[in-house]
């Protein structure tokens, strides 16, 4: 019996979950909860799954790791339920859990492989606390990578997910500094019966010309873009210590949807940021119709101590509760109009083990019960049912 791993957070942190479940096969007595910090609500969360898992296993040994278990140790370390915390950065170094060498378990047996190609971030985001969490950019080897990507097809997943904490950042470390594209592309060429690529949230003002060329164009990169967009107005962008502003935002879409029409776009926006006025959440909402966000995360804003942001004027803990829900209200608008105008437009589509799949552009399909995980099916959707296409 293998170890219980709980995994809170990002696809990366998923991602490190399936290895730290591949790593300690034998330990049928531990638990791991990998944790998340990016929010004051995800510490919420992370603590809620220790009281949970302590609850459902009063003799386990139970071990924090994660982002929480560092920019948060000492509140983490306090828990009476915690038994030890492993650094971030070593949770996947089998010395950590005093294992003498890896172990040779493979990995449990998804439909999509989400595979962790870098980790770390160099930027500085004036409210974001991961990089205490997660430390410098680090890329994933070329040669590493491929080899990740031949385990997971050999063990029967369709569908590869490239992640990171700053994923377009891969390759600024490694000799040469190699684009994200250039990786695509090696990837594609070397495994020509990699049949669907997909990416996590992209950095679009780090969209290089390569990469551009292939989410526009290439039929195995999936037609679905994550923005790590943050806001729609350019004062709190600035403010945030953002790369791009609004009209970056614009025209890189704009060229996307020019280029490949199907493309679906998604992006992380942040409620209520220090010093947000009516008139820049107003032009945070409008940026949800100018761009079709269809695919949301808001986040609302959360004071992360240490971090410049933690010191600005900052917004009613009401407002930014209230300015959540429109953001999430308009993009459940822009999401339901996207799902109609898919109706009669047939979709291949990946089947999951739950009884639905994704379609390309990552709209989820409702399917016939019999239907095979693991399996790429051809679906006409008809109707729209409680947000999923069927």
């Amino acid at each position: 019996m293998a170890a219980e791993v709980i995994s809170l957070g990002c696809r990366l942190n998923l991602s490190e979950s399936e290895d730290l479940r591949a790593l300690l096969p034998s330990e049928p007595d531990l638990v791991v909860v990998n944790s998340c910090a990016v929010t004051g609500e995800a510490v919420r969360q992370t603590r809620q799954a220790i009281r949970r898992a302590r609850s459902a296993r009063p003799d386990a040994r139970l071990i924090v790791t994660g982002c929480a278990a560092e920019v948060e140790r000492e509140l983490l370390a306090a828990m009476p339920e915690v038994d030890g915390l492993i650094a971030n950065s070593a949770k996947l170094d089998p010395r950590a859990w005093n294992i003498a060498a890896p172990q040779v378990a493979a990995r449990s047996q998804h439909t999509r492989a989400f595979i962790g190609v870098q980790n770390g971030c160099d930027h500085a985001c004036t409210f974001c606390i991961i990089p205490h969490g997660r430390g410098a950019s680090r890329s994933m080897a070329v040669t590493d990578v491929l080899k990740e990507v031949e385990r997971h097809l050999a063990a029967g997943a369709r569908e590869v997910v490239l992640t990171g904490v700053d994923l377009t950042s891969w390759g600024h470390d490694l000799t040469g500094s190699p684009s994200l594209g250039s990786l695509v592309s090696t990837i594609l060429a070397a495994f020509p019966d990699l049949s669907r690529l997909r990416l996590s949230s992209l950095d679009g003002i780090e969209i290089d010309p390569v990469l551009f060329e292939l989410l526009a164009g290439e039929h195995r990169v999936m037609p679905h873009v994550h923005l790590s967009l943050q806001h729609g107005d350019d004062l709190i962008l600035k403010r945030m210590k953002r790369r791009h502003l609004r009209q970056d935002a614009m025209a890189l879409v704009a060229a996307l949807k020019a280029a490949r029409p199907e493309i679906a776009i998604g992006a992380d926006l942040i409620a209520g940021f220090p010093t947000e006025t009516d008139t820049a959440h107003a032009a945070n909402l409008s940026i949800i119709r100018d761009l079709a966000i269809v695919h949301g995360h808001v986040f609302p804003y959360s004071v992360r101590t240490n971090t410049p942001a933690a010191r600005m004027p900052q917004v009613a803990a009401s407002t930014i509760k209230a300015r959540a829900t429109e953001l999430r209200e308009a993009i459940a608008r822009e999401r339901a109009a996207w799902l109609q105008s898919l109706l009669g437009q047939t979709q291949q589509v990946l089947a999951e083990r739950d009884g639905t799949g994704h379609a390309p552009n990552f709209a989820r399909v409702r399917l016939a019960p019999q239907t095979q995980a693991g399996t790429i099916v051809t679906v006409t959707p008809t109707k729209v049912v409680e947000g999923l296409l069927e």
